[in-house]
């Protein structure tokens, strides 16, 4: 362990203890004695055993579901720490709940990734640390620090270890095309689009793609999964256009309701996803590959402790 690294402490929630123990290996620390549990009532209690005053604090708890109690357990646990007297409180959010929600699209409609920014911040963590946000915004919606951790730069390192023959990265949408591109430039590869509308919520369907696609291997590449419907049109439609073989990746594997029977009828190669969730055994397919985001994260808290740039982390 480093001389400096004994006035930073790393704890975890219930949401993903497994990830939290890479990254405290990572470090070459424990992962802190704290224990978040429920009253009878099934009201949240946290009890921390051990001192944290004067220490740099690091929570590591996505906001994946049932997102209201890991929530929930991150703000108890942000008061908690607080009022232990920790020196800095940084929530560590892998995949940041509500981010969806981070706009008005019709009267009325509430900003909810602003209303968690706010929670978050009044609860008392003074830095957020979050990967993949949906929106790059949200980092404006916090009145803290807020470092931002791609999660296209894991995703790359693994597709250049395969030395994929032509291949081509497809963004599933136009919103999409920022994250596209820079694995494109990362892979020395072309970029592909799918031009589409959604007639209702979670229902897409495709229109026209832009790029060659025809011989070529295909990776689409998305920050969530979450009904699939997306991903698997895109899928399809990429074969019906010639591609050769299909790659299907994102950093949040959300996998709602019919997301795993679509992507196992899908015509995926393989599907690389990242361990910001934990993925439940039931959800796992044959050819998943999981790759973990626990270097990248150990070394932003590692930086950030030791106040260097975070920002090198991610320079191509």
């Amino acid at each position: 362990m480093k001389a400096s690294r004994w006035r930073m402490k790393l704890f975890t929630g219930n949401a993903n203890p497994a990830l939290a123990e890479e990254i405290a290996s990572y470090l070459g620390i424990p992962v802190g004695n704290a224990k978040v549990a429920r009253f009878a009532d099934g009201e949240i209690s946290c009890v921390v055993d051990e001192s944290v005053r004067g220490v740099d604090v690091f929570v590591v708890q996505p906001t994946c579901p049932p997102v209201n109690e890991h929530l929930m357990e991150l703000l108890v646990m942000i008061d908690a720490f607080k009022r232990a007297s920790a020196a800095r409180i940084n929530a560590v959010i892998p995949y940041y709940g509500y981010a969806r929600q981070d706009r008005k699209t019709r009267a009325r409609d509430p900003i909810t990734a602003k209303l968690v920014a706010n929670l978050i911040s009044i609860a008392g963590a003074h830095r957020v640390v979050a990967v993949d946000l949906h929106a790059n915004q949200i980092q404006g919606f916090f009145d803290i620090p807020v470092d931002h951790l791609p999660g296209v730069p894991t995703i790359a390192e693994y597709f250049k270890s395969k030395n994929l023959k032509n291949p081509v990265v497809l963004s599933p949408d136009v919103g999409g095309v920022t994250r596209a591109r820079d694995l494109a430039a990362r892979l020395e590869a072309p970029l592909a689009i799918i031009d589409k509308r959604r007639p209702a919520p979670n229902v897409s369907e495709v229109m026209n793609v832009i790029g060659d696609v025809e011989g070529k291997s295909v990776i689409i590449i998305d920050d969530i999964i979450d009904t699939a419907g997306t991903l698997c049109s895109a899928a399809q439609v990429m074969k019906e256009k010639g591609a050769v073989e299909v790659y299907g990746c994102c950093t949040h594997p959300l996998f709602s309701g019919p997301a795993v029977e679509r992507m196992a009828e899908a015509p995926f190669k393989e599907i690389v996803i990242t361990n910001t969730i934990p993925l439940k055994e039931e959800k796992r397919l044959p050819n998943m590959v999981v790759l973990s985001v626990a270097p990248l994260i150990g070394e932003a808290i590692l930086r950030i402790h030791e106040d260097l740039s975070v920002s090198k982390l991610f320079e191509s």
